[in-house]
């Protein structure tokens, strides 16, 4: 099951330097994951200041 970034999201880019299959990307100034990318690692979650990425 893919994570998912919730509105939570204050947009630091946290997640995404960490993410190891580059499924993070910025979209209008909010990140988002693209699910056939993410393996379901939860590297972003454990990662991101306010706890927006959760699993789907």
């Amino acid at each position: 099951m893919a994570y998912i970034i919730t509105d939570d999201c204050i947009a630091c880019g946290s997640c995404e330097s960490e993410c190891p299959t580059n499924a993070i990307s910025e979209v209008d100034g909010k990140y988002v994951i693209n699910a056939d990318e993410c393996i379901d690692c939860g590297t972003c979650a454990g990662v991101c200041p306010v706890e927006a990425p959760k699993p789907e």
